[in-house]
C-alpha cells in the first residue's frame, strides 16, 4: 500500500519523549540512574492521514496534565506541516521494582502549572 504501518508510530513517540527529556536536561538514562523510571500505562492514536513511506515526520510534544504519580503527554505529528496523526501517551511513575512512586520534583514543576 506503500504506507507505513500504523504499530510504527509508538516508536517515533517514544524516540519524540526521550529527545525532549534530553532537551530539558533530563536525559533518560539520567533518570533511570536516579531510581525512576517511567512506564507507558496508556497509548491512544488517531491517524487522520496516512504516512507514506521516505516521507519525514516531525513529532510535536507537550506534558498536558499529571497527578502524584503519572503524567500524560500529547502529540502531534507532520510531515511537510500537515498533521497526520495526533496521539496520547499516560505515564506512570515506577521504581526498579515497578512499584508506583512520586513524580521527581522537577517533572512536578513542569506540570503544576498545567494543572
Amino acid at each position: 500500500m506503500g504506507i507505513v504501518h500504523h504499530s510504527r508510530y509508538l516508536p517515533w513517540l517514544e524516540e519524540a519523549r526521550v529527545a525532549y527529556l534530553r532537551s530539558i536536561g533530563h536525559p533518560y538514562d539520567a533518570t533511570r540512574a536516579d531510581g525512576v523510571d517511567y512506564a507507558v500505562i496508556e497509548s491512544h492514536l488517531t491517524y487522520l492521514r496516512p504516512v507514506r513511506f521516505d516521507e519525514v515526520v516531525t513529532v510535536h510534544l507537550a506534558l498536558v496534565a499529571g497527578t502524584r504519580a503519572t503524567f500524560a503527554i500529547d502529540y502531534l505529528l507532520r510531515v511537510a506541516g500537515e498533521v497526520r496523526s495526533t496521539a496520547t501517551t499516560v505515564h506512570g511513575c515506577v521504581d526498579g521494582r515497578g512499584r508506583p512512586v512520586r513524580l521527581p520534583d522537577w517533572l512536578n514543576e513542569l506540570i503544576t502549572p498545567l494543572r
